[in-house]
Order: structure tokens, then sequence, then C-alpha cells
């Protein structure tokens, strides 16, 4: 893992001491958002669309295994790290926007898991490896503990079978607090960790009841509580995850949800702004309801002010920012999936409904229809149907992403964007960056180009200056034709 030398790292500012420190750098976070607006880096409708893969998932074109696969080696080392995704919920949160399956559905469930073990096969056989050598393990949903005992365990035995797991460093669990009490909860989290599973991400959302009912949340902040302490005795690493920004919170509540969260002595805890757009192909009921009940959700200036006042009150109690939106007290306690992925831009391959495949030149997307999904695999095939091979051509796709993902993530690092691109970024997109930098928002040295605090802040906002024009997400009439503009000085 890099470190970004002292020389070039702008150090946080100090602790705020007081509940008055806290507001006016809340409200220091709205003027800074409106000067922003003013000089174009953020769009006029202060709409959020989040740098979390480049290009947009959405906007790949169709693709099938062989064009995908046609020029692709394995990292010389072998090693790759591995996302599986088990798309089934008790209910549909408000702010979902993934399909899934809801309720019970024991016999869909039955059949996906089948589907599933086939579609590894076919991997392995596409790649010519006997077994996965992953690096870190993720898996997600959906909720991925939404299995019964008997199934998981079923499920973790044919997965951990296909996989060298010597080299694995984290084998990561996304889960819901529901499934992790009483017997049943208490027998899935001894066979996860039976099976080599050490951290664990609890979709926590809130802690406040009000805020949990309106999101359609199956939990209440004791049941929420309760997991957590049951992941904790048995010796896993923790994170906790909170949305801001949604119906039915207020400042005070949010800061109350935020205090509850770091007494409760977690490793790791991460932070999502509400998204109301959709960002994948399905676009969850969070656009309707908002729209019902405008009156009820926080305004663009009150989710800003929640997430500083957050970042104040997890650093005034111990808490870093170690990858953006996440933080924890040591260093090591954060995803080395999302750090390998985003930051060390290694080679990562999704298997399941609606996993992304995303390695160093190249990205694919599995099929958002689950008939589609069992039609391909029992023909044999990969459930690939987009994908975007990003060296064909020019190479600039490739530029784009490999300062896009690190730095929204953590930091570019010189001397890996080089060997990602066979470019330097000193000679790439100087205008962009020097006007990031000229406003406060980038800082760099010889080894590495990062985000100011500042700049972090608007870290989505801030990458999105590197985005090519036909795959950004808003117009340009929606900005300001100030300099840092996202249209301005956007060839390579």
């Amino acid at each position: 893992m890099s470190t970004t030398v002292a020389s070039v790292a702008t150090p946080p500012p100090p602790p705020a001491t007081s509940s008055a420190d806290w507001m006016k750098s809340a409200r220091g976070r709205v003027d800074d958002f409106k000067r922003l607006q003013e000089l174009g880096l953020i769009s006029l409708g202060g709409d959020f669309f989040p740098s979390v893969h480049y290009p947009p998932i959405t906007m790949y074109p169709r693709m099938q295994q062989e064009e995908l696969f046609k020029t692709y080696t394995l990292p010389g080392d072998g090693l790759i790290d591995v996302y599986a995704h088990l798309p089934f919920c008790a209910r549909r949160c408000i702010f979902c926007h993934y399909p899934v399956k809801l309720g019970e559905q024991y016999e869909e469930k039955e059949r996906y898991l089948a589907a599933f073990e086939k579609e590894m096969d076919i991997y392995l056989r596409v790649l010519g490896l006997e077994k996965f050598r992953p690096r870190t393990i993720l898996v997600g949903g959906g909720t991925p503990s939404y299995l019964t005992p008997e199934q998981l365990k079923r499920y973790l035995e044919y997965f951990c079978r296909r996989m060298d797991l010597s080299k694995c460093r984290q084998f990561n669990y996304d889960v819901d607090p529901n499934t992790l009490c009483g017997p049943e909860g208490l027998e899935r989290l001894k066979i996860m960790r039976d099976y080599g599973v050490n951290r664990l991400t609890i979709g926590v959302q809130s802690f406040n009841n009000h805020v949990l009912k309106l999101m359609n949340r199956h939990h209440d902040s004791h049941l929420a509580l309760e997991s957590i302490r049951n992941c904790q005795d048995f010796g896993y690493k923790v994170n906790i995850e909170f949305i801001f920004g949604f119906m039915g919170q207020t400042i005070e509540n949010w800061l109350e949800v935020m205090q509850q969260a770091v007494e409760t002595g977690v490793e790791e805890i991460q932070l999502y702004r509400l998204k109301v757009e959709a960002y994948g192909d399905h676009q969850g009921v969070v656009k309707q309801v908002k729209k019902a009940r405008a009156d009820a959700v926080p305004t663009t200036e009150e989710g800003l002010m929640m997430k500083q006042l957050a970042i104040e009150l997890l650093r005034a109690n111990g808490y870093h920012e170690n990858l953006r939106r996440v933080f924890s007290k040591k260093k090591p306690d954060f995803s080395l999936y999302a750090h390998n992925q985003c930051c060390e831009l290694y080679d990562q391959i999704g298997l399941g409904l609606t996993a992304f495949s995303s390695m160093r030149d190249r990205f694919g997307l599995n099929t958002q229809s689950f008939e589609e999904y069992y039609e391909l695999i029992d023909a044999g095939r990969l459930p690939l149907n987009r994908g975007y091979v990003r060296t064909d051509g020019t190479g600039e796709e490739q530029i784009r992403w490999a300062i896009i993902l690190p730095l929204k993530n953590r930091e570019v690092r010189k001397k890996r964007f080089w060997e990602r691109t066979g470019a330097s970024i000193n000679t790439v997109f100087r205008p962009k960056i020097e006007r990031l930098k000229a406003h406060g928002l980038a800082q760099e040295d010889d080894r590495f180009l990062e985000l100011t605090p500042l700049g972090g802040f608007f870290a989505d906002e801030c990458c999105h200056q590197f985005v090519s024009n036909q795959f950004m997400a808003f117009p340009r009439s929606t900005y300001t034709n100030g300099p840092l503009n996202p249209y301005a000085d956007n060839e390579l």
C-alpha cells in the first residue's frame, strides 16, 4: 500500500473542538460548493453522479466473451481479485438501484446457486485455470447472507473449492443485520468464519428508527447494534455503512447516528450520499418517492453539511479517511479489494448477475436479467452481455481510467500510471491538472498526484474533469463556462 510523502500531503485541519466549530466547518463546505459551481466544477442543478467505474457501466456496448477475452492475458503473477454477487433480499430498500429477487425464494436461490457454480467453471475454462488465485474476495449483493445456513455452507464449500486461498489477504462479505441475529444468524457467522471470511460490511444505513422505516429497512436500531456485537464476538473486522441525504434525516438526528456509530468501536465506518438517479440499468423507486415527498428530503446544502459534520465527528473520535468516504482508526482496516481495484488498478473478475470484471485494460459486465443469466450459463457461456476494451484505438480511455479511479479513491501513483498506460501523468491533461491545483483541489510531486482535503470532499466532481465528452453524466449546458468546466480542454 502506498503512502503519500509528507512534502506533498496537506494535513487535515485540526479537529473541531465544539459543536459551533463543527457547524462553521459544515457551512464552509456549502460556501465551497457554491463557489465551485460558479467555477464550473459542479453542475448548476447540484446533481451527483458517482465516479465509481470508467466508463460508466450503462454506457458499455454489447460484447460477448470471445471479443472481451480475445487479447486478454492474466497478470504475470496469476493473481486477481474476485467479486461474487448474490441478488436476493428480504425486501426492497427505497434507495436500492439493483435488480433483486425479494422474499424467501428458496427454489429460485437453489436455481441461482447451481448456475453460479457452473459460471465459475466456465470462467476457469475461459481463463485456462484450475483454480482462481485471489488477492482478495468480496461477496456482495443483494444480501449475500440472505441464504439458509445450509445453502450458505454449500455455496461457500463449492466457492472455496475453486479458490487457491494461499495468497488471499482479505475475504469480505456484505451482510444485513437481520441475517446475523438469533440462532440462524449466529450459525451463519460461524459458517462464514469457518470458510475463511474475515471481514464483514454491515448495511446499517441508519440507527434512527424513523429513518429506517422510511428506507423500508427490515431492522431497527436495536437489531443493528446486536448484529454488530455478534460480528465482533466472532472476531471479524467490521465495517458499517450509512447513507446521508435521505428522507427524514436532519442535522441533529444524523449527528446522533454518527455518535452511535463511533461508540460501537468498529474498525471502519463508510458514508454514502443518497443516489437518486440510477447509476446502473435499474432505476430505484427513490426517484418517485423523493418527488412525492420533496419536503421531507434534505436539501443539497443540508446533505453537504451532514457529510462534513460526520467527517469532523469521526476525526474527533480517531477515525480518518483512508479510502474516499471510508474512515478507519488504523490504515490496514480498509477494503483491500477496493484498494486493489481502484488504487493499484489490479485485475478483478466478477461472478454472478450484474457483476463486473475490471481488468487492467478492459471491462466486462454481466447481464441484469435472471433469465438471460440462466440461458447463457446453460449454453456453456459466460453471462456477459456488455464490455469495453480501453486499449482499442488511441488508448485515450485507458489514460482517463488510470487517472479517474485512483484519484477518486486515494492518489495517482505516477509509476503505476505509466505501467498501465505507457504515458506520463506529467504530460497529459496538464491544463486541467494545473487548474485543479490553482483552485486548491489537487496537489502533486514527482511521485503522486492527489486531491487536497477540499478536492477530496468533492472527489466525484473533480474526477469528472477527466471523463471524455461521450461519457459525461451531464450536458455542457448544466455547467457555467468557468475555468473548471469539465468540457474545457478535454482533449488528450
